[in-house]
């Protein structure tokens, strides 16, 4: 690999503001930008109020993920000026999943008095602190339209940004790209049989998750969640408690963060038609033949594709159909170019520590302190996973404990890089979150905890503990150990 001297990161979340640290930390690059096109850190922790969300919406179906990048929306802030805001996944009552003491960065711990699923801005807040002093690394209101290899020397990559507020264009020179840009943008909203029709027939009826913000607009409808993801799962439960009769929730598989108790909603398999105008008011037909009418409204929580548009020149692609980031060797490096990278493709995982490890990795090995195996064995790697998994969905999903033993595999792989004087850890290096026992034990617990936690309704946001809802590591141990 040649030498890297000069890196681009793009975004600056959670992913971005974790590879500033460790790209720092080698105490080897020349120069580090990051470009983000938002106004502030945080990527998709940025909340999009409900005003900014007003009369957009996806195209129905969105079955393509070469979406062009999104323009922002220019909303007033606090101090009077005007802030570039693009729409995020969050909505206003969402909490997060994980509890605080897994979704944490390894140098960084929550306040004290979070509660134990932080709510978004209290993430927002957490991610804000975390950058404080790396802030001057970042150009703000900047958005990547291109990224593509110089034709005289295929090492290098040329990067064109844009100027948000002037619409001024630059071109730049790096040895070596961050993609953080995450996959939370282009939403997926399946072709079903007379959907589009339908959809023109009842425009407003079918949205997505993405466009969702509170359930107060769902007040005496009748509603359909399409889905089995958390958000699904969280959406439904906030709708439910507002929409006509019991809150009907299709899904292909039951999910993995379901509660105990689903008496309080109608569980349906997927939509197989939507049904003709002439022949019914606003019906859709599952799978297993009911159908039902009047429907009010439908909100797809059906997920996002992987969307890349900066890299539309890259060969072999980085996207086909979207499911998956293609020509990437351990979820990370872009095999043909391993100065490429895509820290966090995967899902099911813990989003902070991951991207720790993930900047700690790639760091060490543009810093020439860490090799990579040849390229036909980063394309062997590939084929075995696409064998065992698929080239779809699958490909990219960790549940546990494949995140589990992939985050402590990528510690441990870091910490094989050669050391070098002068770094932190007697030449080790600045290193990431490694996983013992008690964490395992969250991790395996935490769609229990979770349910215990919304199970105490408004006082949940008392519970700063995990010993609070009653799960004590000890307590576990000690009986596993009788």
């Amino acid at each position: 690999m040649h030498l890297v001297k000069r890196v681009a990161v793009i975004g600056a979340g959670p992913s971005g503001l974790s590879a500033v640290k460790y790209l720092l930390a080698e105490q080897h690059f020349d120069q580090i930008d990051v470009f983000e096109q938002r106004s502030s850190v945080g990527g998709a922790w940025n909340y999009s109020p409900s005003t900014s969300k007003i009369g957009l919406s996806t195209p129905v179906p969105q079955v393509n993920p070469h979406e062009p990048p999104e323009k922002p929306t220019w909303i007033g802030s606090a101090g009077g000026k005007r802030e570039a805001s693009f729409v995020s996944p969050l909505y206003d009552r969402l909490e997060t999943n994980i509890p605080k003491e897994l979704m944490r960065y390894s140098d960084h711990d929550w306040p004290a008095d979070a509660q134990l699923f932080p709510r978004h801005p209290t993430v927002k807040q957490y991610l804000e602190d975390y950058a404080m002093d790396i802030k001057k690394h970042i150009q703000f209101e900047t958005q990547v339209v291109d990224v593509s290899l110089q034709a005289t020397a295929l090492h290098n990559w040329s990067i064109t940004t844009r100027d948000l507020r002037n619409g001024n264009d630059t071109t730049d020179t790096y040895d070596a790209v961050v993609v953080a840009s995450g996959h939370f943008t282009v939403p997926y909203v399946p072709d079903i049989t007379g959907i589009q029709h339908w959809d023109a027939s009842y425009p407003e009826v079918i949205s997505h998750s993405k466009f969702y913000d509170s359930p107060e607009c769902f007040s005496g409808k009748k509603v359909i969640v399409v889905g089995s993801s958390a958000s699904a799962l969280d959406i439904g439960a906030q709708i439910n408690e507002f929409s006509k009769g019991q809150l009907l929730v299709s899904q292909r598989t039951e999910s993995w963060m379901a509660s105990a108790s689903t008496d309080d909603r109608v569980i349906c398999p997927e939509i197989v038609e939507f049904l003709p105008p002439t022949t019914h008011e606003r019906g859709i037909r599952f799978s297993d033949g009911r159908i039902e009418e009047h429907i009010d409204s439908i909100v797809f929580c059906t997920g996002y594709f992987y969307s890349y548009p900066f890299l539309s020149s890259l060969k072999p692609q980085a996207v086909t159909h979207g499911w998956r980031t293609m020509n990437v060797y351990q979820q990370l490096f872009y095999i043909e170019n391993p100065t490429l990278v895509f820290p966090v493709l995967s899902q099911r995982v813990i989003p902070f520590p991951m991207a720790e490890n993930h900047a700690a990795l790639f760091s060490r090995v543009w810093s020439g302190r860490l090799a990579l195996p040849s390229t036909e064995e980063m394309r062997a790697w590939e084929r075995d996973e696409i064998e065992a998994k698929g080239d779809g969905k699958k490909f990219h999903l960790l549940p546990y404990p494949m995140d589990a033993d992939y985050l402590n595999f990528l510690y441990e792989w870091a910490e094989k890089a050669t050391p070098r004087p002068g770094l932190s850890s007697n030449g080790q290096g600045k290193l990431g979150t490694r996983w013992g026992e008690r964490e395992r034990w969250m991790r395996a617990l935490f769609p229990e905890i979770r349910r215990a936690f919304v199970q105490r309704g408004h006082e949940r946001g008392e519970i700063k503990t995990l010993a609070e809802l009653g799960f004590i590591f000890e307590d576990w141990k000690e009986k596993e150990t009788l």
